[in-house]
């Protein structure tokens, strides 16, 4: 019998030991990881040359994140604050996602599933479509065309409103319907680039459509839910999945290049519900395990991890090697780069669910707590605040700034206009 009680003992310890090893490992390899300037980052500042093409075609924000690396920065934004609004549109349901801006107008999806093109002088609608679905993304534009997702069909407050999703594509001056595809339920914005459209959904899939026809140019199944949109650089895509990993694809076939992993952690590894943001030779991202991630572009290695107090659902804006990003902790951040280092730091007024937008050297974001901030980008030093605004707030072009509050569109200007 003591030789019985002897062996459990020793096996119950043995057990013990290894669980507390198994946890020292996780905290090992889940702690922050400091990163390298003289590691895969190339220290190059974003082209300009782009934004003056958006200009003279009179394409401003064309897609969500200003471009196809998802930077949210406007290289060639002169409006600074303070604003004064100059009219408001009502969308009678949440606006979540911001609009595109393009042929002097402001095309805007609602959460119940209508789709606006506004006049962006006035704010008033110069045509509208419903589709009896959800909207939960942002348009595209592209050679006269508006591009935008919908998701399952109303009621659109439930957790899963369906097991479909669409594709549409407008004629961007009339709102006609140029073509309509049935994909998985997706809540990706579009991305758009030499006429192939880039989107992913909730079965797990990634697709390359024809931007002119919608016919399928290749399909990708990768290892969970995409709920981000696809950034590009160059000839491959980025991704971020449900499955914990983040994906880079060849965007000619949709062949795999390499697949990276959240930190481990006890139960499981974080999920990336953020879209990439690519600059410097790295892919940016956030993860609801509360970390902000920086991989290799080329390699897909881990440079660098930083830690926050809460999930980060929200996609980076990135300026002047400068990482910027809100988390749900309350507090938001400019990390290094390079090397993750928090730069500064601003505690706001609530959770920070959504992405941040620099323009003329402010970055603005808004909280739960409907009010929306702008910092000096550079210092972090408050600005100029306003009373409304959840998610993503603002987008501009050369005459007026866009700011998406909970329920509505302000169309604003500077004091001096």
């Amino acid at each position: 019998m003591k030789r019985l009680l002897f062996l459990a003992g020793a096996v119950f310890l043995a057990l013990a030991a290894g669980a507390a090893g198994y946890v020292l490992w996780l905290r090992h390899e889940g702690r922050d990881i400091r990163g390298s300037s003289s590691v895969e980052f190339v220290d190059t500042r974003p082209p300009k040359a782009a934004a003056h093409a958006h200009a003279r075609s009179r394409v401003y924000w064309p897609t969500y994140g200003f471009d196809s690396r998802r930077l949210r920065f406007d290289p060639a934004a002169r409006l600074r604050p303070p604003f004064r609004r100059i009219w408001t549109f009502h969308g009678r349901a949440l606006l979540e996602f911001p609009p595109a801006l393009a042929y002097g107008r402001v095309y805007l999806p609602t959460f119940d599933g209508r789709f606006y093109a506004l006049d962006a002088r006035t704010g008033k609608p110069v045509w509208q479509r419903s589709t009896g679905r959800c909207g939960w993304a942002s348009p595209a534009i592209w050679r006269r065309t508006v591009y935008v997702t919908f998701i399952g069909h109303a009621p659109c407050n439930q957790s899963v409103p369906g097991r479909t999703g669409v594709v549409l594509a407008f004629d961007a001056k009339t709102g006609r319907s140029r073509w309509s595809r049935r994909i998985g339920p997706t809540e990706s914005s579009p991305l758009v680039a030499k006429g192939r459209l880039y989107v992913g959904d909730w079965n797990g899939r990634v697709w390359a459509l024809n931007a002119r026809t919608g016919r399928t140019q290749w399909v990708r199944e990768l290892g969970g839910k995409i709920k981000g949109s696809l950034a590009l650089a160059g000839r491959r895509l980025y991704i971020g999945s449900y499955d914990g990993h983040v994906y880079a694809l060849d965007s000619r076939r949709g062949r795999l290049i390499w697949r990276a992993s959240a930190q481990p952690r006890l139960g499981s590894i974080g999920t990336f519900y953020a879209t990439p943001a690519l600059a410097y030779g790295r892919v940016y991202i956030g993860s609801t395990d509360g970390k902000v991630y920086s991989y290799g572009a080329t390699s897909g290695k881990l440079r660098w991890s930083q830690g926050t107090g809460g999930y980060v659902y929200a996609s980076a804006a990135i300026w002047r090697r400068l990482v910027l990003v809100g988390s749900y902790d309350h507090t938001f951040y400019a990390l290094d780069a390079a090397t993750g280092d928090v730069r500064w730091r601003f505690q706001a007024n609530g959770p920070i669910s959504g992405s941040a937008t620099v323009l003329a050297g402010i970055v603005y974001f808004s909280t739960f707590n409907e009010r929306t901030y702008a910092l000096n980008a550079g210092s972090g030093r408050l600005v100029w605040t306003w009373p409304d605004g959840k998610y993503s707030p603002m987008v501009a072009d050369t005459h007026r700034v866009y700011l998406l509050g909970c329920g509505r569109l302000s169309g604003m200007v500077g004091r001096d206009h």
